[in-house]
């Protein structure tokens, strides 16, 4: 069977133009020919992200590629089966997840990470793959959501510069009103290999991985 491996970023990295170590980290988690793909639904197909993905990544990978918003399961299916790295840009979590259920655009996911393919992303691309995640709504404040659910659990991205959401998280893990999980800092990454211990990136830090659980607390992950 083959070896997954998901990344999942609290924020930064080629869309966010900055922390271009996280780009990289991805990268040496890719197979060698290093065929990375960008989805910006999260965004509306924001073009400014892409255009700051494409600048990251041009010169670390082999080739870009990036699945458009308008793209059905068939598509995507075919476009999936010619990468080695998957990148999923930020935005609105609720809009990816509901919009990858409805066309069937998940499953693809799923199974292309069960091939093989290395999933990354960066705050809702972070999000996105677990049974649950903690966001901000501009209009609700925070809000809970339900994920792909590829990794159990559940996460919360840019942790270090809105500390409400690591205090929120705390919370409802501890009503068992959402999974244990992951807080994850602006700069930081967790890396989840198949068969191995849940790590994070930069091993010292600042920035934190935080597992939170709830009888534990939160402890600050190492690599």
């Amino acid at each position: 069977m083959l070896s997954t491996t998901l990344i999942a970023i609290g924020g930064g990295g080629a869309t966010h133009g900055s922390h271009p170590e996280l780009d990289r980290l991805c990268i040496e988690h890719t197979a060698s020919r290093r065929r990375v793909g960008y989805i910006g639904t999260a965004s509306g197909d924001d073009a400014d992200k892409h255009r700051r993905f494409c600048d990251g990544f041009r010169p670390l990978a082999g080739t870009l590629s990036q699945l458009s918003n308008q793209a059905d399961h068939d598509q995507a299916r075919i476009w999936a089966e010619g990468l080695d790295l998957i990148y999923v840009g930020g935005g609105n979590p609720t809009l990816l997840v509901d919009h990858w259920k409805l066309t069937g655009i998940g499953t693809v996911l799923v199974d292309a990470f069960r091939r093989g393919v290395t999933l990354a992303g960066v705050s809702a691309g972070a999000m996105c793959w677990f049974e649950s995640f903690l966001w901000r709504s501009r209009d609700d404040g925070l809000q809970t959501g339900e994920g792909l659910g590829i990794v159990k659990g559940s996460m919360t991205p840019h942790s270090q510069v809105e500390p409400d959401r690591r205090a929120h998280m705390h919370g409802l893990v501890a009503s068992g009103a959402m999974p244990e999980g992951y807080a994850v800092d602006d700069g930081a990454a967790l890396v989840l290999h198949e068969g191995e211990p849940a790590r994070s990136y930069p091993s010292e830090g600042p920035p934190f991985v935080y597992r939170i659980r709830r009888r534990e607390g939160e402890t600050a992950l190492s690599s």
